[in-house]
């Protein structure tokens, strides 16, 4: 005797989907689902990136003792309860000579919220770097989407690797705003239709956008920072010069700014030496 038809039902926005069944033919039960985390389906926008420094062990005196080891042996740690600024020629000349891994002993741990593009960017730096991403696959992700700000220039022109940006003519970023809001809206909606459909959050999440802001802990050293900042961030005392995409270069000032704080003879050489890592 053939088996019965699957039983039917709908999800929520009323497409009808069909219950899969056993080897059988009794219908299966239905799958089972985390209890969902309280969340806001309204969207939210911003234009701004969240940096925070978590916890460091970063100083001047780091480089200080790593590079005269070479020299005085244990006696190096010495440098740890010494003024740095009595040294700072030192410091200068591992910079400018490209001695580089005395400035790696040291570390710095940030949080930072920022849009999905920016992590895609962010993370091809790999050498001194260590991150820990929010994931999609075990919790909801919060409808919170990048639009740009007022002051973000939107039309590019140029040639590949010579592209400058300008702002457009008026009315430009309303009319980019709303495309934006149309299309977040939309993703999320449906996003939010599969995970009520008991659709496993990990398939769910491949309809939402890069402009979807994520969350991150980043851990580096001064030196993979100053490489990061090279590439990232525009400065005149740049001797190389560089075109990062405005929003990672958001982070990466925010992120320049507490380093400046916690070693400041080792950020004076950098930017007296061009902005290049060593």
């Amino acid at each position: 005797m053939p088996a019965a038809p699957a039983p039917r039902g709908t999800c929520a926005e009323g497409t009808p989907w069909a219950r899969p069944t056993r080897l059988d033919g009794a219908p299966a039960p239905p799958p089972e689902r985390s209890p969902p985390v309280p969340t806001s389906t309204e969207p939210s926008f911003r234009s701004d990136v969240t940096v925070e420094l978590i916890k460091h062990t970063a100083s001047d005196a780091d480089v200080l003792f790593a590079a005269r080891v070479s020299t005085a042996g244990g006696e190096s740690l010495d440098e740890l309860n010494k003024d740095p600024e009595r040294s700072k020629g030192l410091i200068n000349y591992l910079m400018r000579d490209r001695h580089g891994s005395p400035f790696e002993h040291n570390s710095m741990t940030f949080f930072i919220s920022a849009p999905i593009f920016v992590f895609r960017e962010f993370m091809r730096h790999r050498v001194g770097w260590s991150y820990n991403e929010e994931s999609g696959r075990y919790r909801e992700l919060q409808p919170v989407f990048y639009w740009p700000a007022e002051d973000r220039k939107l039309v590019q022109q140029g040639k590949p690797g010579r592209y400058e940006f300008i702002d457009g003519p008026p009315g430009l970023l309303n009319h980019t705003r709303m495309h934006m809001e149309i299309a977040y809206r939309e993703a999320y909606a449906a996003y939010q239709a599969m995970l009520n459909a008991g659709i496993a959050r990990e398939v769910a999440r491949s309809v939402l956008p890069v402009g979807l802001y994520s969350s991150c802990y980043a851990t580096c050293n001064a030196r993979s920072l100053m490489h990061f900042l090279g590439l990232r961030t525009t400065h005149p005392a740049a001797a190389i010069k560089s075109s990062p995409q405005r929003e990672i270069e958001m982070v990466g000032e925010k992120m320049e700014a507490e380093w400046a704080k916690l070693m400041p003879l080792t950020y004076k050489a950098f930017n007296a030496n061009g902005r290049v890592a060593p």
